[in-house]
């Protein structure tokens, strides 16, 4: 999940129903065309967790692609279309989000979305957008599995659905260079390792494990803990009584606080390291001890230090959203970006109108999207995946987070 050190304030807002304008729009997968002077509509979804503990993550993903869109009308990006957004609110819940992208297939405006945050949520949502020929790009998820199958770990890549593209590298990338710098850098070599038994948290701990061990590190422990839980004391004396240097945690920022608090008052000051999922100001607060020192990687460099991300942050201020753009705001910007340029490509191809069964031509278009993104160079690989391999370590000083390094990964 998957970038840069900002303010977060945590909010829970709601969204409203799955509605469309219907002046000047039409049935966006039946062809349509700009030659009579009205604009046809195609619609980007958005599904993510915009209430909850994790609605700060939600609604910058939200905040963005409105921003891309606003941005792709105001320069008319694609002639002869207006770009709309419909939000849903998925509430990190597989179900949900399964519900959702049924509700968003149903309208046949919609030829792309954005989202979900979660890996697990987008597990259940990835058939239903498959079998309808909807483009699905997500700025976050980091599971290997939902591009490269199952068997991803014996080198046996299938990739599930050829609907499912990701802007944010996969835990593949970002558990390794975790390993590394937790083993090269920081020269830890006992860790306790411990996960929310959720897709991507379990996942990325045992990626990280797996090559802290072929670096010569030593896993002293592993422990696994319920999300929304908040008493961690058990495993916070696990952890001291194991003689562990440091904590690695799989999961996300409201646990991963607590667990940190608690490993602190057991009377083991060693810093805890997490994925992406633990980089947010929420991460912090949630500790009553001093966080300082404890670590996140996250996918990306940091977006308010990259030359490319300029007119974003800039623009993102200028349009007066309630909440920051987040972790995830450069990835959801370029995922609904994408998305532009897939249509872009389709409405070219068709003498300038939208074609009949244009969700399978836009899908067919995003295989082969390349430009400079916010985040850097946007371009997919045969899976699916992001072809971007940049990730940052932070780390937090001073009760804040600040980047500490950033690297391109080498295997």
């Amino acid at each position: 999940m998957r970038h840069r050190s900002l303010l977060l304030l945590t909010t829970a807002l709601t969204t409203g129903a799955l509605a469309l304008s219907a002046c000047g729009s039409r049935d966006a997968d039946g062809g349509g065309g700009g030659d009579d002077g009205k604009k046809t509509t195609v619609v980007i979804g958005v599904d993510a967790p915009l209430t909850g503990s994790l609605s700060p993550f939600g609604q910058g993903i939200k905040n963005s692609v409105d921003l891309a869109v606003k941005t792709a009308n105001k320069n008319n990006e694609v002639k002869g279309i207006t770009f709309d957004t419909v939000a849903l609110d998925d509430q990190a819940v597989p179900g949900t989000g399964q519900q959702n992208a049924a509700k968003l297939v149903a309208d046949k405006n919609v030829l792309g979305v954005v989202g979900p945050m979660n890996s697990g949520v987008a597990q259940s949502m990835q058939g239903v957008f498959a079998k309808a020929d909807v483009t699905q790009v997500s700025p976050a998820n980091t599971n290997p599995a939902l591009t490269q199958g199952d068997n991803w770990a014996t080198g046996q890549k299938n990739r599930p659905f050829k609907t499912y593209f990701r802007t944010a590298t996969t835990d593949i990338i970002q558990g390794r260079f975790a390993a590394q710098y937790f083993a090269k850098d920081a020269k830890k070599k006992k860790v306790f390792v411990v996960d929310d038994k959720q897709t991507y948290g379990a996942g990325l701990a045992t990626i990280f494990a797996q090559e802290f061990k072929r670096l010569g590190g030593e896993v002293v422990g592993t422990d696994h803990l319920t999300v929304k839980e908040t008493d961690f004391s058990g495993i916070a004396n696990k952890i001291k009584n194991a003689g562990a240097d440091s904590v690695y945690f799989g999961g996300q920022f409201p646990e991963a606080g607590l667990l940190s608090d608690q490993v602190k008052k057991a009377g083991a000051r060693i810093p805890l390291m997490g994925g992406d999922g633990i980089y947010n100001p929420g991460f912090i607060t949630a500790s009553g001890e001093s966080n300082d020192g404890d670590l996140a990687t996250s996918v990306g460099y940091p977006v308010e230090e990259l030359d490319s991300a300029k007119k974003f942050v800039t623009g993102y201020k200028e349009a007066g959203y309630k909440d920051p753009y987040a972790t995830y705001g450069g990835y959801s910007y370029d995922a609904a970006w994408a998305i532009i340029q897939a249509v872009k490509k389709t409405v070219e191809d068709n003498n300038g109108k939208l074609p009949a069964g244009a969700r399978a031509k836009v899908l067919d278009a995003m295989a082969k999207v390349s430009f400079d993104g916010v985040t850097g160079k946007v371009s997919f690989d045969q899976y699916g995946d992001t072809t971007n391999k940049q990730l940052t370590v932070y780390q937090v000083t001073g009760g804040a987070w600040k980047s500490l390094k950033s690297a391109t990964f080498q295997d």
